[in-house]
């Protein structure tokens, strides 16, 4: 992951009717009780919230288990049209002392959790290989054509995103295992590009190979804001014909939310205000 801003980015998968459930990915780079205690921060990221009706965030380093709370205080305050956000999070995940948080806030009259649980990576010669391992959530969602999905999330440490990624269709074969689920999204910040995953390691990543796996962001687009660097870090990854069926294809557009909430490229990287890595990729279809 890079330690510039990466962009919000919000890919748009338009389905056949106006009406789209939105489902998103927002990393925020060290979202601990420093960016909760700055009111600028944390009303740019109620806005980006607000945009969805699930958003997975990632990197939150918050021993006191108060960010999520906090969120819901805001979100819920005061809130207009009997919407309600509610949220399942993750454990600490993290080798050593540096731990981390994955957590799905969402809308409660439109979607609620089915089940979740923590990948344990154990495999027989292959342990400890997600520096934090997915905390997998299976969504319902009654009023979407697609009517139930499972949500993969993945915060890769970039020096071992390729062995992460392609570990990812293990964590699809041990939640067929155990759920009777069809539609799968893998998501998040991989750091799927430039030098960490290299050309000649696309070959190694069965998540890439297997074609019944369908990727959305190419390998040429640019998920990061530094003008030096033009990366596709971060994914979302299709499984299942129900949910790829029901995406327009080149559906996907951007959201520069440096420009909707006018903040100046100074704001974006002070760190009493933004310096994280952001970013946010949208998945919609019709209800």
């Amino acid at each position: 992951m890079s330690q510039e801003l990466a962009p919000l980015l919000l890919l748009l998968l338009s389905i056949h009717s106006a009406l789209a459930l939105r489902i998103c990915s927002f990393n925020i780079r060290s979202f601990g009780e420093s960016k909760q205690e700055d009111q600028n921060a944390m009303d740019v990221i109620v806005k980006v919230i607000k945009r969805c009706d699930i958003i997975l965030l990632m990197e939150i380093k918050d021993s006191n288990n108060r960010i999520c709370p906090v969120l819901m205080e805001k979100l819920n305050g005061n809130s207009r049209r009997g919407i309600t956000y509610n949220y399942v999070i993750s454990s600490r995940l993290g080798r050593n002392i540096y731990k981390e948080q994955y957590a799905f806030l969402y809308k409660e009259k439109l979607v609620s959790v089915k089940r979740s649980y923590h990948y344990h990576d154990y495999q027989d010669g292959d342990v400890d290989v997600f520096s934090r391992e997915p905390f997998v959530v299976w969504f319902q969602s009654p009023h979407t054509a697609v009517k139930d999905f499972v949500i993969i999330p993945l915060h890769t440490t970039p020096e071992t995103s390729v062995k992460e990624i392609d570990e990812l269709v293990d964590v699809y074969v041990d939640v067929k295992h155990r759920w009777k689920a069809e539609n799968f999204i893998f998501m998040g910040d991989f750091n799927a590009g430039c030098s960490y995953v290299p050309k000649k390691a696309w070959k190694n990543i069965r998540l890439r190979t297997d074609p019944r796996f369908v990727w959305l962001i190419g390998d040429q687009e640019d998920t990061t804001v530094k003008r030096s660097t033009k990366c596709a870090y971060d994914r979302i990854v299709l499984r299942g014909q129900e949910i790829i069926s029901s995406v327009v294809p080149k559906s996907n557009s951007v959201f520069d939310f440096q420009k909707a909430y006018k903040l100046t490229e100074e704001e974006v990287r002070l760190p009493s205000c933004l310096s994280m890595p952001l970013s946010k990729d949208e998945l919609a279809w019709a209800t």
